[in-house]
């Protein structure tokens, strides 16, 4: 599943994305304990060009995490925190008169950033959230009559609390299924827990500044290289296949859309480059099935009554589907 084209000039070999990518972790650990497979996920939406939906409970550290991860990428980073008298032009700015000039001139909003983190997503309005799907579906944002493109690298990291419900406004399954990854922060271990009061247990502790390892070209560059990472014909029907099963799956009232093929194959070949493979194994696609397509479902009340999780169903159908054995390689 190639289009044959050659990498271009500008984009860099998979040694190369993988070996940014282990900066980054590096920097982002030393702020960040824990959280491994958040972080991977996080640069996983990047490289693929998606974005996430992060859900746990306060004080997880999920803030701290994707302001370490602007750091370290060199990233322009901006916050929106959801509430409900949050208005659209509050996300994606406003022109102002000057009287001087006769004129208006736009002020753009944060969603003109290049890491923005929209924290606690669920608490502003329909038509506030309505606001980030032309921005995230298409890398454009229309203001005032004009549409205009958004910086690259452009990823949303997006936050939700998903124990309190007073006073939120959950999000469509439109939206949902804008996100590319879903991915929880959990609690840390009792040696992670431990060094975090070690780190962050004093009156007068700051967190450590981070210092930028790559440029925001050079992000650019790798997700130009993830495109040309190989997927066979067989691992591509194999994703295909997982999708197409979630559709009829029990206690599945509808399954992931054609988009979420295209975005597990995408997370696939950007896990493969980040760990220095220009080729997709089947392990891939089964790692990423649940953090890609679990968001995406929605169950029928039968399941939602008995607590079903989509997680164990997505496990389910992973486990019915016959993995490819036929080489991978290009």
């Amino acid at each position: 599943m190639n289009d044959g084209t050659a990498p271009s000039s500008g984009t860099l070999t998979v040694a190369s994305v993988a070996f940014h990518v282990q900066d980054v972790r590096s920097k982002v650990a030393s702020v960040v304990v824990g959280a491994s497979d958040t972080i991977e996920l996080a640069l996983i939406a990047l490289l693929a060009g998606g974005h996430v939906l992060v859900e746990d409970v306060p004080g997880t550290g999920k803030t701290t995490l994707m302001k370490a991860l602007a750091s370290a990428l060199g990233c322009a980073f901006t916050r929106i925190q959801g509430t409900p008298d949050l208005l659209p032009s509050d996300v994606t700015g406003t022109s102002t008169y000057d009287p001087l000039n006769g004129t208006f001139n736009f002020r753009p909003g944060p969603i003109f950033g290049q890491v923005v983190l929209v924290d606690e997503v669920n608490r502003a309005t329909p038509r506030t959230q309505a606001a980030f799907l032309e921005a995230m579906a298409e890398g454009q944002s229309s203001a005032d009559g004009e549409t205009r493109p958004l910086p690259k690298p452009f990823l949303v990291l997006a936050t939700q609390n998903p124990i309190e419900l007073e006073g939120t406004f959950p999000l469509p399954e439109a939206q949902l299924d804008r996100f590319l990854v879903r991915a929880p922060m959990g609690y840390p271990s009792e040696v992670e827990e431990l060094e975090v009061v070690r780190r962050f247990g004093g009156d007068t502790h700051r967190p450590a500044t981070i210092e930028p390892c790559v440029a925001p070209a050079t992000v650019v560059a790798m997700q130009q290289s993830v495109a040309f990472v190989h997927v066979s014909d067989a691992v591509a029907g194999y994703a295909t296949s997982i999708v197409r099963a979630t559709r009829r799956a029990p206690g599945v009232a509808f399954g992931a859309s054609p988009r979420a093929t295209v975005g597990l194959v995408r997370a696939a070949r950007a896990r493969a480059a980040i760990y220095g493979r220009d080729y997709v194994l089947p392990d891939d696609v089964q790692v990423l099935a649940t953090p890609v397509l679990a968001h995406r479902l929605v169950l029928d009340d039968e399941s939602r009554l008995r607590q079903t999780s989509a997680g164990a169903t997505i496990a389910a159908v992973v486990g019915s589907i016959a993995v490819p054995v036929e080489s991978t390689r290009a």
